[in-house]
């Protein structure tokens, strides 16, 4: 007989096994004599309270043995004969969905415009050390999408989407960790991730599917009655040749920072359609103040003793009211602000961990939904959200010095609407330099972000901090276009054989929900 339990434990005894049995025991109650096992399923952080709990769902096997469930996944041989499905993209969308595509005898074909996952090491470098970026290859393009080196969070909320758990099975067949099962956040580390990337790579290519880096979708065409693509136009980047491609079905698997898509589907009259986002700023602290707060720590000793027991803190925060939406979003406990921009003079951060998130500092974007109203134009252009990006990103690189220094202010000097004479040391490598970022940031933006750290430092005492600096800008927290299509089918409202999906399309938030949307697309394809 098996039995589901959820039970809380205090937070030093999360490695006690006779501790942890003995509650089993007390909660279900066992007769004198009879046997048990048990495995943890979910296991999460509880400090809410000075007194810390772990809060644990347990599965207990009474006087029976838990079977190996051992997940098994099988992928067909394809080869020249095979149906063929093009993918554009080598993100999580574009690889799980050519996973499912090997798994129904389908032949995919991958252009990825970007490097593979181990090439792509050398130009994130040049951006720390050169100050040098590859429109092509950077922390947003090349294989394995925005993801790869930007932490490798797998926590969603887009259950009902699809299979999360086939998700994370997935990813440990290819080399995660099996406590990606069990933690309520799941988290890889771009250390290990790229390494797991290359496993699916390898494994679609030892099973007959293509891949083709540096290899960028420049143009298409449409038939006559402009319900099909007809061919489609892929450049060689090292080459600079081009190959034209007769067209069956695409999926277009681009991520959320893919602007020469977006602007050849609206050059093309291909619908496209304005998409709500935020933006915002990235907050970082020293990760032993968050641990002190979070964990309710009043001396140097109780910090010591949890930090030996728990990992580093994290937090979660949001302030509503009609006016605005302010939020945290991908909250990096012992992590590093990047550069993320895509393009020449521009300045983008974003946030990433290793594994073990054993660095110094914690950081957050902390950002600011903009709707159509905040947007002047979404009304009348799809584009308008890219520009109102551009704007920003543009401001923060001239003002910061025109060198890829980001700009920043302490996080007091924000809320008293002053300039920094002084900055603390942050991770963000090139650098940072004093800006007031009101003169960054869209005025609607920096007042409500400035409203939310007050709402912030009442909620979480000793947020509010002059060790704390706020980094510009946050701007890609999600793709600003939607590519619509339809519900059932997943195919483009008007364009029969292009399957838009994943971040870059509209219809997902991250890795997990990426890589659902992928398997659903195939499984869409073959209905269709």
């Amino acid at each position: 007989m098996k039995k589901t339990i959820q039970i809380q434990i205090p937070y030093t005894k999360v490695n006690d096994e006779i501790y942890i049995k003995q509650e089993i025991v007390s909660a279900i109650a066992l007769s004198q004599g009879e046997d048990f096992s048990y495995k943890v399923l979910k296991k999460s952080i509880d400090s809410r309270k000075k007194t810390i709990l772990i809060n644990l769902k347990i599965e207990v096997a009474i006087n029976e043995q838990f079977s190996d469930d051992l997940f098994e996944l099988e992928l067909k041989q394809v080869n020249s004969q095979s149906k063929i499905v093009y993918i554009i993209g080598a993100g999580p969308a574009g690889l799980f969905a050519a996973i499912r595509c090997l798994q129904n005898g389908i032949k995919p074909i991958i252009f990825e415009q970007g490097k593979n996952v181990q090439d792509r090491r050398r130009d994130l470098a040049s951006i720390t050390k050169n100050r040098i970026i590859n429109p092509n290859s950077n922390y947003c393009f090349g294989e394995g999408g925005a993801g790869a080196y930007s932490d490798g969070k797998l926590y969603t909320r887009s259950d009902k989407r699809g299979d999360v758990n086939l998700i994370l099975q997935l990813l440990i067949h290819f080399g995660a960790s099996q406590n990606i099962m069990i933690d309520t956040h799941p988290h890889i580390g771009t250390n290990k991730l790229p390494k797991i990337i290359e496993n699916i790579r390898n494994t679609i290519l030892q099973h007959g599917g293509e891949i083709y880096f540096q290899h960028a979708l420049i143009d298409i065409e449409v038939n006559d009655s402009k319900t099909d693509i007809k061919t489609f136009y892929i450049k060689d980047l090292v080459k600079e040749n081009t190959q034209e491609y007769n067209c069956t079905n695409i999926i277009l698997a681009t991520g959320h920072s893919a602007r020469g898509i977006f602007e050849l589907l609206h050059k093309k009259n291909i619908a496209i359609a304005f998409k709500p986002f935020a933006m915002g700023v990235r907050v970082e602290h020293p990760q032993e103040l968050i641990d002190t707060i979070q964990y309710h720590c009043s001396t140097k000793s109780e910090l010591n003793d949890v930090r030996n027991v728990l990992p580093p803190a994290k937090y979660s925060l949001v302030h509503t009211t009609n006016q605005f939406s302010v939020y945290s979003f991908c909250m990096c406990p012992g992590g590093v602000i990047a550069p993320c921009a895509t393009d020449l003079y521009e300045v983008v951060t974003n946030g990433w961990s290793p594994s073990k998130r054993n660095n110094p500092y914690a950081n957050s974007g902390i950002v600011t939904a903009l709707s159509e109203k905040q947007v002047h134009g979404a009304t009348k252009n799809p584009l308008a959200g890219i520009m109102f990006q551009q704007k920003l990103e543009q401001q923060a690189y001239r003002l910061a010095g025109s060198n890829l220094n980001a700009p920043a202010q302490r996080l007091t000097d924000f809320i008293n609407n002053k300039q920094s004479t002084t900055l603390p040391t942050c991770s963000y490598k090139p650098g940072i330099s004093t800006v007031h970022l009101k003169d960054v940031l869209d005025n609607y933006i920096y007042l409500s972000l400035q409203k939310a750290f007050i709402d912030f430092g009442r909620k979480m005492k000793g947020f509010v901090s002059e060790e704390a600096v706020v980094v510009g800008v946050e701007s890609r927290t999600s793709s600003p276009v939607r590519i619509p299509r339809d519900k059932q089918t997943y195919k483009h409202i008007e364009i029969n054989n292009l399957y838009p999906i994943g971040e870059g399309s509209g219809y997902a938030g991250g890795i997990v929900s990426a890589a659902t949307d992928g398997i659903n697309a195939i499984d869409k394809l073959l209905a269709n």
